[in-house]
């Protein structure tokens, strides 16, 4: 064995990985929000309950979780029943306004925007100056009820805030808002400034989305101290393995 061989294990140990999850059967905003049904809608098809993020060589990896895979509109791409937003918590910080969504960051601001939607996913990159630009677009797969997401987000440690809204092919963004009026294409809601997505991904319990329109950041930046131990474990551990194979082969030239 050479540090070459096990380089690529001591990357994957590096490499950023977050396991979150969200709870079950909250896919109603605030607890009083009305799906459409034409297309029928099922909460499921909305209920955000997971989300994988991991770094590869080629980017970040987003899978996204959900209830069900909903494809009412019957797209192409295999699904059509949300468009989900993640926004993501850089070292830069950012924006406060998390887009159109009625909501605001808590816990700092967002540098890169990912959004995965039936109509056609995008990621950009926003600067100091608040200004945005769009980097490669993502590539989707429907894998069961999850949407595996391939991005260039540089690989790293970061926060995320993750919304899902009701998707509508009708509307210029393709993102339903809701409304105070009732119908079977209308996503209802109790009041009038109702933020627009219907999920969130918070603690259980946490309502400040739908109270304050604030929501706080989750899978926070690795602790940078246990990141240092792990480094300098592998590192460690790697200049043992150099140093053995080294002695190793000493002995066998003197042996031979």
């Amino acid at each position: 064995m050479n540090a070459a061989s096990i380089l690529p294990g001591v990357l994957a140990l590096l490499a950023s990985q977050t396991q979150l999850t969200d709870p079950s059967g909250d896919a109603r905003g605030d607890g009083g929000y009305v799906l459409p049904t034409r297309p029928a809608f099922t909460p499921d098809m909305l209920d955000l309950r997971a989300l994988d993020v991991r770094g590869t060589p080629q980017g970040m990896q987003f899978t996204v979780t959900y209830g069900q895979m909903g494809n009412p509109w019957n797209a192409p791409g295999g699904f059509s029943a949300g468009v989900t937003d993640i926004y993501v918590k850089g070292a830069l910080g950012g924006q406060t306004k998390l887009g159109d969504s009625g909501l605001r960051t808590s816990g700092g601001g967002w540098q890169y925007h990912l959004r995965v939607s039936p109509s056609g996913s995008t990621l950009t990159e926003v600067n100091t100056q608040g200004e945005e630009r769009p980097l490669a677009a993502p590539t989707v797969t429907v894998s069961g009820t999850q949407l595996v997401v391939a991005t260039a987000l540089p690989d790293g440690p970061y926060g995320y805030w993750v919304m899902n809204s009701v998707y509508s092919p009708l509307t210029s963004d393709g993102v339903l808002r809701p409304t105070t009026s009732s119908g079977p294409t209308a996503l209802q809601a109790g009041r009038a400034d109702a933020p627009v997505p219907v999920d969130v991904m918070a603690a259980s319990g946490d309502q400040q989305a739908y109270t304050r329109g604030t929501l706080a950041p989750v899978g926070e930046t690795r602790d940078l101290l246990g990141l240092g131990l792990l480094t300098l474990g592998v590192v460690g551990a790697l200049l043992t393995v150099i140093a053995t194979v080294f002695v190793w082969r000493r002995l066998s030239s003197r042996t031979a």
